[in-house]
């Protein structure tokens, strides 16, 4: 399994984009920082560069792109006109150009599609990013997918390959994800595999309730609950990045303090097989 060398990425959504929290990211050694150009009211950029335009250098920036502003609020796009447009627009809002640039969400758009339109509108917004990689506009691209099961109609193995796969990850994510996420990078050989919302969209009951520190090594036990389903989540699936959205530094300090820990990987095989084994009876 991945996640040997586990990094956190904080993410600004839901975020209030203050300083304060940027700055704490960097003196605890988060250097790597994921936005999109919807977040803050599709603010996020514009307020990034107004408040923190020198503290941008020093993190590794990832933005996402297929949001646009509607008659009816945001919609969603993968033309490739528009997308390129929005990778450009990123650049100067932010005042410089991000290091990874990710297409937003591509299933909002696919769902309801024949499969041989899906590849080929899924194809040209591919395109569209590594064009876009190639012409500097950014240094990777990639693909962030809230429900990759909505990616497995499409045949992907034909289209361009994303430096970077962000897909859902935890205990929270349900072994029918779990799988299509496998079955999707595998087939697009992806690049890197980057886990978000790894606590399911905030702390909530279920982690006082549910102990999973049992899936870290013994000596790492002292963990909090959130701090072990935290370092699980690289395993579920496997990543090598993991984003969290937090405003509080203090909670920032303690899912930096957990990236330390060490995984019972024997422990969470065992877990996957476990929900294989339900989902068969």
């Amino acid at each position: 399994m991945h996640g040997a060398d586990p990094r956190l990425v904080l993410g600004l959504h839901r975020s209030r984009h203050h300083r304060s929290i940027l700055t704490a990211a960097l003196d605890l050694g988060v250097t790597a920082l994921d936005t999109a150009a919807p977040y803050l009211g599709f603010r996020s950029h514009a307020v990034l560069a107004e408040t923190a335009a020198d503290l941008l250098p020093k993190f590794a920036l990832s933005t996402k792109v297929g949001f646009f502003r509607g008659a009816g609020g945001a919609e969603h796009s993968l033309d490739p006109v528009r997308l390129r447009l929005a990778v450009e627009r990123a650049a100067r809002e932010l005042g410089r150009e991000p290091d990874t640039v990710l297409l937003h969400n591509p299933e909002r758009t696919l769902a309801g599609l024949s499969t041989a339109d899906g590849h080929t509108l899924l194809g040209n917004a591919c395109t569209a990013l590594a064009d876009a990689a190639r012409d500097g506009l950014c240094r990777a691209w990639g693909v962030v997918s809230w429900d990759t099961r909505s990616l497995g109609t499409v045949q992907v193995d034909d289209l361009p390959s994303p430096d970077v796969l962000m897909v859902r990850a935890g205990f929270l994510v349900g072994i029918d994800l779990l799988d299509a996420t496998t079955v999707l990078r595998t087939a697009w050989q992806a690049g890197e595999t980057w886990g978000m919302s790894p606590f399911g969209g905030g702390p909530g009951k279920v982690w006082e309730e549910f102990d999973p520190r049992p899936f870290v090594r013994s000596r790492h036990r002292d963990l909090s609950h959130m701090q072990a389903a935290f370092r699980t989540a690289f395993h579920l699936p496997s990543a090598t990045a993991m984003a969290v959205g937090t405003d509080d530094p203090g909670h920032l300090a303690q899912l930096v303090q957990a990236l330390g820990a060490e995984v019972d990987t024997t422990a969470v095989s065992q877990y996957l097989r476990t929900l294989h084994s339900h989902r068969q009876s």
